[in-house]
């Protein structure tokens, strides 16, 4: 765990999925660890699925960076389920990126829970900020911002940590894309003092500008099918060839001693 851990509910356990560490919260149990989250302390979470572990699998400058983290939350339905055979029964679901988005914010809002935006285009970030208000009436967003397409500068780095700090969010949505928004979580949690969470296409889904899967595909792990269909030249070889690469890494895994 890194030194930014602050004193959160105790996941229920984790297991090693590709030579990761994904800690064993469930749906629930996910959203409440994110209702601790208060300005002030750090916290870097990843929401970890096949394409990204496949990713680990290959780069383990990556893996290592996920394995520092405070939480990994099991984003993929193969990975609960792997998790449920390697001694978390309580995995029977996976911890969706959107719904743990939207839960969060929806629940957070008797706590005053404090969120800020980070990511996609322009247009995406202030669908997306428009689209909660008027869905979850009285959810905190402090701000909306899209980012360049690129590293930030040192100049730019510092600009964002003085706008956190007079946004003092609790949550700090990323939406960024697999890797870049986990590389962002790693470098960016200590500087701007709160929980980070990467959720990727989540700020499309919400703001509905992508369409998400039906919920038929999500029960029975599918949704890879679906979004492979709705953007093959985009996707193709993130679920063709990481894919089989996850498996790989599954059945390549060191087994535990004892």
């Amino acid at each position: 765990m890194s030194s930014s851990s602050q004193t959160t509910q105790p996941a229920p356990g984790s297991f090693t999925c590709c030579r990761v560490r994904i800690d064993g919260y469930d749906p629930d149990t996910a959203v409440a660890a994110l209702l601790e989250s208060r300005y002030g302390q750090a916290r870097r979470t990843h929401l970890c699925n096949a394409y990204t572990l496949s990713l680990a699998l290959r780069d383990p400058e990556y893996r290592e960076l996920l394995n520092a983290s405070d939480i990994n939350f099991s984003d993929g339905h193969y990975v609960a389920m792997v998790g449920r055979r390697r001694g978390q029964p309580q995995m029977v679901r996976r911890v969706y990126g959107p719904e743990l988005m939207l839960h969060t914010m929806d629940r957070g809002r008797e706590r005053g829970l404090r969120h800020y935006l980070y990511g996609s285009a322009p247009t995406t970030v202030t669908k997306l900020a428009e689209a909660l208000r008027e869905r979850l009436p009285g959810v905190e967003i402090v701000a909306a911002e899209s980012p360049p397409f690129r590293p930030l500068t040192e100049h730019e780095s510092v600009e964002l940590e003085q706008r956190v700090r007079d946004a003092k969010p609790d949550i700090f949505w990323v939406g960024l894309g697999t890797p870049r928004q986990d590389q962002f979580v790693a470098q960016y949690a200590a500087r701007l003092q709160c929980t980070l969470v990467p959720v990727g296409a989540a700020f499309d889904f919400w703001a509905g500008t992508k369409p998400m899967a039906p919920k038929f595909f999500q029960k029975y792990g599918l949704e890879w099918a679906y979004r492979l269909a709705t953007e093959p030249r985009r996707l193709w070889k993130r679920y063709l060839v990481g894919n089989p690469l996850f498996i790989y890494g599954v059945l390549t895994d060191p087994r535990p001693r004892g």
